[in-house]
This record gives C-alpha cells, structure tokens and sequence, in this order.
C-alpha cells in the first residue's frame, strides 16, 4: 500500500484509533493516502482538516463536480494515478451520468479542452495547468482572466485552494508510494454541513 510502514485499523489504538474512527468508511476501511500519515497521526490530522474545508466545506460556492474536476486535472498533470481514480471515480458520482464523465475524462487527458468545456470552465482549467506546472510564472494578469471568465474573487479562492491541495496530495502519494490496492474508490466525507464530520462515505 506504500513504501513505509503503515498502521492498520485492527493495530491501532489510542489516539490513531479515535482519528481512523473519524475518517473511516465501510467495514472501518481507512483510505491508503490516510494510512499512509499512520505514524504521525497529527500529520493524518492536518491533511484531513485541509481537505474537508478545500474540497467539502458548505460554503464553497463552486460546483462541487468542477471543484472534483480540477483535482482530476491536476492529479493528470502531476501522473498520480491514485488521485486520478478516486476522485474522477467522486466525481462520476455527482455527475449521475457515465457518459458525460468519460468525455470530460477524455478531453482532460486529450489536452484538447477548449472545444468541449465552456470558456468560464476552460479558463479554470488553464488557470489550474499553470499553477501545477509553472507555480512561479503565475502573475495577476492570470487572476483578471478568471474574472473575465465570470469567476468572483471567492471562487477563484476556491479554485486556487483545490488546486494547491492537490498538487500536496499528489506529492504525498507519489512521494511515499501510495497505492489503490484495498481501497473504496469514490468514497469522501460528503456531509458539508458539519466540518467536523470525516467519515467517508
């Protein structure tokens, strides 16, 4: 599941137990990315907390399925196939819809964007690729074509933050080996009214 030790459910106590019951999912399932922190448990801590506010908090106000989508793009841009599958997999599920998540999967991958998403969604997206892959070129020019595109300031916030959370994701993965192996695909702490509730169902 990754390249340094882990502690699973049925080893852990104390205060790793009482995080692993906060964040768990069916039959006490612990994510490999969360298993992966099990050595400092206050690390699995701080990841969780930024995660639930970034990506489910109930007072983002963009489309939770573009927030999921432009972790897709940015886990793509980093090569983190975990990232990929699980939240393309979170994000055909708020979509309800197969078809339309493969395409928007396939013009993600395709590089070929523009002419399948609408300009306020591309500009996102261009948004998303240059701060995952040329962070230091990134200038307030950038930041008037979001505007432009129809994104409010908050939004752009928005936008910036989940972007930012999963590039530390990616790294966190693909720096410690993290794999899918054993894991729920799709599974996230989908109540956004309380910020304080990690369970992943």
């Amino acid at each position: 599941m990754s390249w340094i030790k882990t502690i699973s459910y049925e080893q852990a106590a104390g205060g790793l137990l009482k995080l692993y019951d906060r964040v768990k999912g069916p039959n006490n399932n612990i994510d490999n990315i969360m298993l992966a922190h099990s050595l400092r448990p206050h690390s699995m801590n701080g990841h969780m907390s930024l995660y639930k506010n970034v990506l489910h908090h109930s007072q983002n106000t963009v489309d939770r399925y573009l927030l999921e989508m432009i972790g897709v793009y940015t886990s793509m841009l980093n090569s983190c196939p975990y990232c990929i599958e699980h939240h393309f997999t979170g994000m055909k599920q708020l979509l309800n819809d197969d078809d339309y998540a493969n395409n928007i999967r396939a013009a993600l991958e395709s590089g070929n964007w523009n002419d399948f998403f609408e300009p306020k969604v591309s500009a996102a997206l261009a948004y998303t690729g240059k701060l995952t892959k040329n962070p230091s070129n990134v200038n307030e020019a950038d930041i008037d074509s979001l505007r432009r595109a129809g994104w409010e300031d908050g939004e752009i916030l928005e936008i910036n933050q989940v972007t930012a959370y999963f590039n530390y994701a990616n790294r966190t993965v693909l720096g410690l080996g993290v794999s899918t192996d054993g894991d729920i695909l799709g599974l996230s702490p989908n109540d956004s009214g309380d910020e304080q509730n990690w369970q992943h169902r």
